[in-house]
């Protein structure tokens, strides 16, 4: 599924520093890279020397590190200002950044049981550690002095936003929690940090616990031959399973399954095993979605809100949960009125083939599919030999050239966390201003979706020197199978220019200071670069540029492209639907103001029940494996999907109006919105590029939900 996951949230905790060198130290650590100068090419992680080991001595070390910066800036007995206080707190921990930069990327990409086990340790670590900086009553003063004084210290813009960010991020970590109340609240955001490592552990064994394997190869018509050729591969690489035909929970293999196996009893067992992940058994998340949404509820009463969804939107530009509501029901009437004339549809189908039962949520995709081809003689065979992962990877490179003239060198000589991921310089003029790792395919310790994350933030270091980004995109594509190469579908190549835009967001950065760098935004505006980048994925301009056909090398053709226009809207009701029928259990779940009892599956089916979601319909994600709001930083944030797609549609018209490649659009564009990271507010960086705030307007009329 799309968007899975965009950004990687390293830790809740508040934890202010940059990258930076650390000198050789003698002794016990020599052999730890962590406490050496990386003299690897501009000083990346040197991935090759770094072993398990070497972790937790480095946690230690850079915590240790940044409390004695701390305590220098408590004792330092001159007025608290700007520079040696915000801009002190700024720099410190430069050490434990990097440490943690590393680890928590690499849990997610490459983290085997041990890596996990020693997760749960380091990440109790770092909460402990941001309480310790977040309560800490001096330094707190000491921040609360330079806020109230910010208008006479002569600040440039940025000075002033990073001290009113920083006076901000103290309150909301907890400065001002009562001291007889401190105690608890550093318990719960140790068990929140805990619950949610877990809950994401739980979901990966999960969906890399369930196979489904065939035998008979007459079960499985209506698979393409790729497709059971991919499936044949998995199965013959373990002699329990070989000469059969397997498949799993990864999209890759479960989604092209569900669209075109005839056979619906195997379609019923894996939308079971898919839906119900996490429901019962050893991975059980029940429990885990109860504590934390009651966690998260009472740690919020902590801090003088109501809710958990009004504490996190307060921050955010939707500012309050009934704005989000407002949003979310303006897309949804239009939405699911659309998802009821497309179940009638299939419905009929299923009729007209004496089918004899109603459509469930496990034959959605199956008649979904089959009537695309129908109707507009289009299926995703058709479409991948034109969208090989080389090609589409071009594609975005000519893309970000024409729009910023920006190149993309691969670089084999800096060290990769695995031989699956590659390096490439991004330059610009000849030099380089980023690097860019890119990994692909699905792996077992890797968990689902696709995300972008930082090894490190750009940002200008206490010398005045500018340091570049090391930026990563990690994606679950369909993976090659013998000679062919991956191919993707049209949804996979919008999901690799998404991630692709939330790395030039962080690839452009132009700011002084790491925290506010890059894509360090709102929740509810970060998802504006990634997903104003899908929509050069689909312009017909675009296409015939980087869709060529892997064996042949022929451009796309026109009744191709003009068949994949004429589809854009087709099942945008399912589409939208499941999306927002997401985000409202997102907020069903976050606005609850009394301690509850959560049972699933019932506040779920109460939640769908309350915004009449048709029961053909499942939520994107069914709580249990909702990784999103219970493990991955959008609780109460799921909403800004559609909030930044409501920006992103608008944006483009910008983009329509004088040409997708137009300069002095991508000029604009570049300079107030990727270049600016959280330097101000958003919607003044928006409206300066736009000039005028959004209309949701395009947004509807370009998913079909409007004439």
């Amino acid at each position: 599924m799309k968007k899975t996951m965009t950004l990687l949230v390293l830790s809740g905790a508040l934890l202010l520093g940059c990258g930076g060198k650390k000198q050789n130290e003698p002794g016990q650590h020599a052999d730890n890279p962590f406490f050496q100068t990386w003299d690897t090419p501009y000083q990346v992680p040197p991935f090759e020397k770094i072993k398990l080991e070497h972790y937790k001595p480095a946690f230690e070390e850079g915590i240790k590190i940044q409390k004695e910066e701390i305590a220098s800036i408590i004792e330092n007995t001159e007025k608290p200002n700007f520079a040696n206080t915000i801009e002190a707190l700024e720099y410190s921990g430069a050490m434990l950044y990097n440490v943690q930069a590393v680890f928590f990327n690499l849990r997610e990409c490459v983290g085997d049981d041990e890596m996990k086990k020693l997760g749960e340790e380091l990440d109790k670590m770092v909460t402990q550690h941001g309480d310790d900086i977040n309560l800490n009553a001096r330094l707190f003063e000491k921040v609360k002095v330079v806020y109230e004084n910010r208008q006479t210290e002569n600040l440039t813009p940025e000075q002033l936003r990073l001290t009113e960010e920083t006076y901000n991020n103290f309150v909301r970590g907890g400065a001002n929690v009562p001291a007889e109340k401190q105690a608890r609240f550093r318990e719960i955001n140790e068990k929140i940090a805990a619950l949610s490592n877990k809950f994401g552990d739980n979901v990966l064994a999960a969906t890399n616990e369930y196979k489904l394997v065939v035998d008979d190869v007459a079960q499985l018509e209506g698979l393409t031959d790729d497709q059971l050729a991919a499936a044949l591969e998995v199965g013959n690489s373990s002699e329990e399973t070989k000469g059969k035909y397997v498949f799993g929970l990864s999209l890759p293999s479960w989604e092209p399954f569900m669209q075109n196996c005839k056979n619906r009893e195997l379609r019923e067992e894996m939308w079971k095993a898919y839906a119900y992940r996490c429901a019962s058994g050893a991975f059980d998340n029940a429990l885990i979605i109860d504590e934390l949404v009651n966690l998260r509820l009472e740690r919020a009463n902590i801090l003088g809100y109501p809710s958990h969804a009004a504490f996190v939107l307060d921050n955010n530009m939707a500012k309050t949960p009934q704005t989000v509501n407002d949003l979310l029901m303006t897309v949804w009437e239009p939405a699911l009125k659309k998802a009821k004339v497309e179940a009638a549809e299939y419905n009929a189908m299923i009729k007209k083939e004496g089918g004899g039962f109603q459509l469930t949520p496990a034959d959605w995709r199956y008649y979904s599919e089959k009537i695309r081809k129908e109707k507009y003689a289009l299926n995703d065979e058709t479409i991948r030999p034109y969208f090989s992962l080389e090609g589409v990877k071009q594609g975005i490179f000519m893309v970000c050239n024409n729009l910023y003239g920006i190149t993309f060198e691969k670089n084999n000589t800096i060290p990769t966390y695995s031989p699956e991921a590659e390096a490439y310089e991004v330059k610009e003029n000849g030099k380089t201003i980023a690097v860019l790792y890119m990994d692909y395919h699905p792996r077992a310790t890797k968990r689902p979706g696709a995300w972008m994350t930082n090894f490190r933030e750009q940002y200008v270091d206490k010398e005045g020197n500018n340091v570049i980004p090391v930026v990563s995109l990690v994606m679950n594509f369909t993976p090659p199978v013998g000679d062919k190469p991956s191919l993707l579908n049209f949804d996979q190549t919008e999901t690799f220019f998404h991630e692709f835009g939330h790395g030039l967001h962080s690839i452009f950065s132009k700011c002084h200071y790491r925290s506010l760098s890059g894509t360090n935004v709102s929740r509810d505006f970060v998802e504006l670069p990634s997903q104003i980048m899908e929509k050069w994925a689909g312009e017909p301009e675009v296409m015939k540029l980087y869709a060529k056909h892997y064996q042949t090398g022929e451009v796309i053709p026109d009744d191709l492209i003009t068949k994949l226009e004429a589809a854009a809207t087709y099942g945008q009701g399912f589409i939208n639907t499941e999306l927002l029928a997401a985000s409202f259990l997102d907020m069903s779940y976050y606005t609850i103001t009394e301690p509850a009892k959560v049972t699933l599956p019932d506040f779920e089916d109460n939640a769908m029940k309350q915004i009449g979601l048709i029961p053909e319909i499942i939520s994107r994600y069914k709580s249990p494996y909702f990784q999103h709001i219970f493990s991955g930083g959008y609780s109460s944030g799921y909403y800004s999907y559609t909030w930044s797609a409501v920006l992103d549609s608008d944006a483009f018209e910008a983009f329509r109006e004088k040409g997708v490649f137009n300069k002095e659009v991508a000029d604009s564009y570049r300079k107030n919105i990727l270049e600016r990271g959280n330097t101000e507010d958003p919607m003044i960086l928006y409206k300066r590029f736009r000039g005028q705030e959004p209309s949701t307007t395009p947004l509807l009329r370009n998913r079909g939900l409007i004439n």
